[in-house]
């Protein structure tokens, strides 16, 4: 989906005249919304002096008296550095797109508003803590003091302006911020699509079929918790889809690393934790750092931490405070299921339960669109259409057929299940209920052991995580929170029977029972979003894991390691910067065997057996793997899927080509395309090699001592919105890159990429394009705070022309670092701010 492109047609010439006609305007727009850092500031709402040092890097480190201004200040810097980014987020949160963006966006709005996430959000709000709702509070307020003194906000707003969506940012609320950890959850929790990928594949070709595409978990690839301690033995597709653009998530593959180490085995006597969340590549970065420090830590004001917040909710998602660290991976369970209703033919408002009908809540939600849309109401004065959108909410959840083109038009059966004739499909999903996850956040952040840390975990509902802690004492550990559901029946691959109770969820995982470790035998835990836990173990968390090429690189590194001497800083940086590729050690061997007459092809092979198997940027064997790696893919699986059933390069393929190696008659090897002819692996595997050879003369000239990684595999950091409008200058305005990458979808430094239809010529060169990466990296140095170390995507600002909107891009592809600052001697050396009340 292109988001945006029909709104910013006109958009070139409106800046073309602004630019002639007043040019000191244009100065204004660009250069008012820099935010004051240095000097003093009166603030309303303050209740006393609040101090804002900021590094060299950009980087705010917050003092103050009490935990409301701790919270109100950080508040007011997230506004300053990126209020359009939080304008943003928002408005995802709350379906509200459309009011700016016009009818491009309708239907992300259908699809968070037939969620409801707003709704969700609501109730939150009135059962949280009453503690953590004053600091939400306090937040939002801090957010509002900086926006209602504020004219210029953001050159974005200048720019929809001149487009026409002039509008005034409404105040901050705590709604807004709860509405993110719907919109992150639905990144790195959701599952609904692969339900409904699945019965088109079953429907199709079969049960075996289906599986040859979803591989269960190899056995051989590692779990991060091999023995742990228990306490008992579409259109909606489309829009889901474009959401994940906008939000950072959703790729298949998309993943993160983290590991602890013990202090046995390092060079300091004392733990290191590192941690390097992978998340779709934007502008700017998606992570904002910070430093948050009560004056005097006590249990008025308990905080004092330093890492990484997004900008919209208070606190530190990925860090450390006085006493702990702790990481995030994601683990990607099973909270999404699909439950077939009943629809009374009579009455589509009614739906069976247990051979009763039972009348579905319906919820009416306007949705207000710029411009004229279709099945609205248009006003011409304010050039607003407005139009309603009914939502059926069954028990189960919310039906999705009015907004999903494939769930209305399931027919037939599949699994145990066989559609009535009047249905539709009803998600079941945890983030739907009512939880606390930034809740949890502000309990970690305060935290001072394993044993609080886990209490915390227990608010943490959505999105699943893979946590790693660390403490100052020594100590390591490993805690999976989240709801996860048990079922009475299934295994939430396919829909399943509303209309009985007999597929119920029967409750969730009890939390004591939930994976964890502490202090571990061997020294250390490692995650890759690979399997947490074998088959043996009491419930289902998943079926769908990562493969597990990420997980064992690391594990087969830090033994390696350990075995020879103590893991130093220095020794982790190279991990997390590893573009060693596993994957292609296993993928290779049936193509090396092959001899080609053609002695280009002869010679390109040798390149690539004598390949290291390092994707570095320089690399030319790399460069040539992937080129035939994706046409491997495309030459086997494209002639018999539907477009949007074609399998991408950091998916699960791998694990379907290992064994698919193993058939070479298989039919999956016949091209359905070249009629009589029945083509074997051997064949698809000369074909994809030749087109790569071809590509790589065509991409990067003819002489393969020119080839380079590097050259292909580029990143652009592209602004959510407007850096996508397919208007070249405004697209200038935001975005940065394109930059050389290393890595890959299955390196440690996994730097994933698009990969486009091959015989499309006008999209072909976007093969190899980044879209997900490492979001930043860090280390924590349990012996020393002041030696940890860190770097993320693009820089601290939101304002396109700061200084600090793009200033980490050059140190992050080349995993380089900046250091983490904490004590008060190094954080006081930048520039400081005072804001007074």
């Amino acid at each position: 989906m292109k988001l945006l492109t029909r709104i910013f047609k006109i958009v070139v010439v409106l800046i073309v005249v602004v630019v002639l006609a007043a040019g000191g305007a244009v100065g204004w727009a660009i250069y008012s919304p820099m935010p004051q850092t240095s000097g003093s500031l009166t603030v309303n709402g303050l209740q006393s002096q609040v101090d804002v040092y900021r590094d060299s890097w950009g980087i705010p480190h917050i003092y103050a008296d009490n935990s409301h201004d701790l919270f109100f200040a950080q508040g007011y810097v997230h506004a300053q550095d990126r209020f359009w980014q939080m304008e943003f987020w928002r408005r995802i949160g709350s379906g509200r797109l459309s009011e700016i963006f016009g009818e491009g966006t309708l239907d992300i709005d259908r699809f968070t508003r037939t969620q409801g996430w707003a709704r969700v959000a609501a109730e939150e709000e009135k059962a949280m803590d009453p503690e953590i709702r004053a600091i939400l509070q306090a937040y939002a307020d801090g957010v509002n003091a900086y926006i209602a003194t504020h004219d210029n906000l953001g050159l974005e707003f200048s720019v929809l302006k001149l487009n026409g969506a002039n509008f005034k940012p409404e105040p901050w609320t705590i709604v807004n911020t709860l509405t993110w950890a719907k919109a992150m959850s639905q990144d790195l929790g959701g599952n609904m699509d692969l339900e409904l990928e699945n019965v088109l594949l079953l429907q199709q070709y079969g049960e075996q079929g289906m599986r040859d595409l979803n591989p269960f978990y190899p056995k051989d690839h590692p779990l991060i918790l091999p023995d742990p301690p228990l306490g008992a033995t579409s259109k909606v597709r489309a829009a889901a889809h474009a959401l994940h653009g906008l939000t950072g998530g959703g790729f298949r593959g998309i993943g993160s690393n983290n590991w602890v180490i013990g202090g046995a085995l390092t060079d300091t006597g004392q733990p290191y934790l590192a941690n390097d969340p992978h998340l779709g590549i934007q502008m700017p970065s998606i992570w904002y750092e910070v430093g948050l420090h009560c004056r005097q830590v006590s249990d008025g004001c308990p905080f004092e931490m330093a890492g990484f917040s997004f900008a919209g909710a208070p606190g530190v998602i990925i860090g450390h405070n006085n006493r702990i660290a702790w990481g995030l991976t994601n683990v990607g369970p099973d909270v999404q299921d699909l439950f077939i209703e009943k629809i009374n033919p009579a009455n589509p408002t009614q739906y069976e339960v247990n051979g009763q009908w039972v009348e579905a809540r319906v919820v009416v939600e306007t949705i207000k669109v710029k411009g004229k849309a279709e099945d609205g109401v248009y006003d011409e004065a304010t050039n607003t259409t407005t139009l309603t959108l009914n939502v059926r909410l069954t028990r189960h959840g919310p039906i999705i057929n009015d907004i999903d083109d494939v769930a209305a038009s399931l027919r037939g059966d599949f699994g145990e299940a066989a559609l009535p004739a009047s249905s539709a499909l009803a998600l079941r999903w945890t983030a739907l209920d009512p939880s606390f996850t930034f809740q949890s956040v502000l309990k970690i952040n305060r935290a001072q052991n394993f044993a609080e840390l886990r209490e915390a975990l227990k608010d943490w509902n959505v999105p699943s995580q893979n946590v790693v802690f660390a403490d100052v004492d020594g100590n390591i550990g490993y805690q999976m929170p989240g709801q996860v559901p048990i079922r009475a029946k299934g295994n939430g691959q396919l829909p399943v029977p509303g209309w009985t109770d007999e597929y119920e969820w029967t409750g969730y995982i009890p939390f004591e029972e939930l994976p964890y470790s502490y202090n571990p035998p061997q020294g250390y835990v490692a995650t890759a979003n690979n399997a947490v836990v074998g088959p043996d173990y009491a419930y289902l968390i998943a079926l769908d894991w990562d493969r597990g090429y990420r997980a064992q690189r690391i594990v087969d590194l830090i033994e390696s390691r350990k075995n020879e001497g103590h893991i130093t800083l220095d020794d982790i940086k190279r991990i997390q910067g590893d573009n060693y590729n596993l994957l292609a050690r296993d993928v290779l061997p049936p193509l090396l065997a092959l001899k080609f007459d053609d002695p280009k092809l002869g010679a390109s092979l040798e390149l690539l057996k004598k390949w290291d198997y390092v994707q570095s940027m320089d690399s030319a064997p790399a460069a040539l793997f992937n080129l035939f790696w994706v046409r491997l893919i495309s030459n086997t699986f494209y002639d018999e899927l539907p477009e949007d059933l074609w399998p991408g390069p950091g998916d699960r393929t791998a694990m379907t080509f290992v064994p698919l190696f193993t058939h070479p008659d298989s039919h999956w090897w016949d091209d359905a395309e070249t009629g009589e002819v029945t083509e074997t692996r051997d064949d698809i595997l000369r074909r994809a090699f030749a087109e790569a050879y071809a590509e790589a003369e065509s991409r990067m000239g003819t002489d393969p001592g020119q080839w380079a990684w590097g050259k292909v595999h580029l990143a652009t950091f592209k602004n959510s919105t407007l850096g996508r409008s397919g208007v070249a200058p405004i697209e200038a305005l935001f975005n940065r890159g394109p930059v050389e990458t290393g890595g890959g979808s299955d390196t440690i430094n996994a730097v994933g990429y698009r990969i486009s239809k091959p015989s499309d010529s006008a999209t072909a060169y976007k093969t190899f394009e980044v879209n997900w990466a490492p979001s930043m990296r860090m280390i924590v140095d349990l012996s020393n705070f002041d030696a940890s170390q860190t770097m993320h995507t693009t820089g601290q600002s939101g304002h396109a022309f700061s200084a600090h909107y793009n200033d980490m891009i050059e140190s992050w592809r080349t995993i380089q670092y900046h250091p983490m600052l904490w004590g008060p001697s190094a954080v006081e050396n930048g520039e400081h701010l005072v804001l007074r009340p």
